[in-house]
């Protein structure tokens, strides 16, 4: 059974460790384009399962390096790196001041984006018409708009702060 367990645990494990590791660093790098974000949190699942199943299938070879201390140290290490990783007394983690604007914006009325963009919400309606994007209540949220045309509300704020830049560029506030 273990060899059939290898056979295909252990491309799993470098498959998902692969995805894992690109979105990983796009992430750090605040490169959040496409699916980077969900895919990175739910094929982590992968990775999970995918490493469990490698070491049930490798287990006495892992055993083996409870014996070696260079093994046991980083082991160790790795093991009092992820503890203090989920313990609070390192603080509230600082999240990106523009990833949180761009939360309250979506949240926000088109109204209320309107104002901060420094147009009308008629402009904008008519504006975003025009980009095959359908707005039946400028009341409602960016969220909700997003939604009813099948986008991301950042996909969404980003056409919007596209044509409000495109408005502004004969302003001289």
């Amino acid at each position: 059974m273990s060899t059939t367990i290898k056979s295909w645990a252990t491309p799993l494990a470098i498959g998902a460790f692969s995805i894992s590791a690109v979105t990983g660093l796009l992430i750090f790098f605040d490169i959040e384009i496409g699916l980077v974000e969900p895919v990175h949190k739910w094929l982590s699942w992968l990775l999970v399962g995918g490493v469990t199943l490698h070491v049930v299938a490798n287990w006495k070879q892992l055993t083996g390096y409870f014996s070696k201390k260079p093994a046991l140290a980083i082991i160790g290490t790795a093991l009092i790196v992820t503890i203090a990783s989920v313990l609070p007394i390192f603080g509230e983690r600082e999240e990106n001041p523009g990833k949180i604007a761009a939360y309250a914006l979506a949240s926000s009325s088109l109204e209320v984006v309107a104002q901060v963009v420094k147009t009308t919400p008629g402009v904008l309606v008519e504006q975003l018409g025009k980009k095959g994007i359908v707005v039946r209540d400028p009341s409602a949220t960016v969220e909700q708009i997003a939604s009813s045309n099948r986008k991301h509300p950042r996909e969404l704020l980003g056409e919007i702060l596209a044509l409000s830049k495109g408005t502004k560029d004969g302003d001289k506030d």
